[in-house]
C-alpha cells in the first residue's frame, strides 16, 4: 500500500472527541523517545506531520491523521514517563485508555519498541493489559539502523523470546527506521491487508 494523502484530522482528550468521520483507526504508541513521530512521518512521507521533540511527553493528544481518505492514522500519548508528575501520568494514562477501551473503529494498536534495547517492565505491562482486554496489536522494533544487522537481529529474537515467556504466540511484529525507511514497506502492505478484510 502506497500513502498518497495525509492530512491532520483533529485532537482530542475523549474519545468522543475524535473526528466524526468514522473510518478504520491504527493507532501508534510507545515510551518516551521510542521514535513514535519519526516513524509516522516516515511511513507517510511527510516529515512534519507529527511533531517530533526531544522532549518526553510532547504528544499529550490523541491525535487522528487522516490517510487516504480511507482510514486513520492515530498518534497516541506515550506511557512510562518517569519523569512527569503522578498527576500527569495518571491524566494521559486516563487518555491512552479512553480510546483504547472506548474507540469502536479501533483495528489495531502498535506497540513501539526501542530495538536496541530490551524490553523494559512497563512495556510487558502494558502489552499484557492489551492482552487482557483482548485488545488486537503489534510490535515495532524501532531505530534498527542504529546498530549492525547481526547484533539487531539477536536483539529482536531475544525481546521475543521474553514476550514468548507470557504468550503461546507472537504478534504480527516489525523492524523499522525511519532513518532509512526500513520496515515502511512491510507495515503499510500489513494495514492494507488487514483493511482487505474489513
Amino acid at each position: 500500500m502506497r500513502i498518497k494523502k495525509a492530512v491532520f484530522s483533529g485532537s482530542s482528550v475523549k474519545v468522543g472527541g475524535k473526528p466524526s468521520l468514522r473510518l478504520p483507526e491504527f493507532a501508534f504508541i510507545g515510551r518516551s523517545n521510542v521514535g513514535k513521530s519519526s516513524l509516522i512521518n516516515m511511513l507517510t512521507g511527510n516529515g512534519s506531520l507529527a511533531k517530533t521533540s526531544q522532549t518526553p511527553g510532547k504528544t499529550q493528544l490523541v491525535n487522528h491523521f487522516l490517510i487516504n481518505d480511507k482510514w486513520y492514522l492515530v498518534d497516541l500519548p506515550g506511557y512510562g514517563y518517569a519523569r512527569l508528575p503522578d498527576k500527569d501520568r495518571a491524566r494521559l494514562r486516563h487518555i491512552i485508555w479512553d480510546y483504547i477501551n472506548n474507540s469502536e473503529e479501533l483495528v489495531m494498536l502498535f506497540v513501539l519498541v526501542d530495538s536496541r534495547h530490551d524490553m523494559q517492565e512497563v512495556d510487558l505491562r502494558f502489552i499484557s493489559e492489551l492482552g487482557e482486554k483482548g485488545i488486537p496489536f503489534g510490535i515495532i522494533f524501532t531505530k534498527g539502523d542504529k546498530q549492525g544487522i547481526t547484533v539487531l537481529e539477536a536483539q529482536v529474537a531475544k525481546n521475543k523470546s521474553r514476550l514468548l515467556q507470557d504468550w503461546e504466540e507472537l504478534p504480527p511484529c516489525f523492524v523499522s527506521s525511519s532513518a532509512n525507511g526500513m520496515g515502511k514497506e512491510d507495515i503499510l502492505n500489513y494495514i492494507g491487508s488487514v483493511l482487505q478484510t474489513l
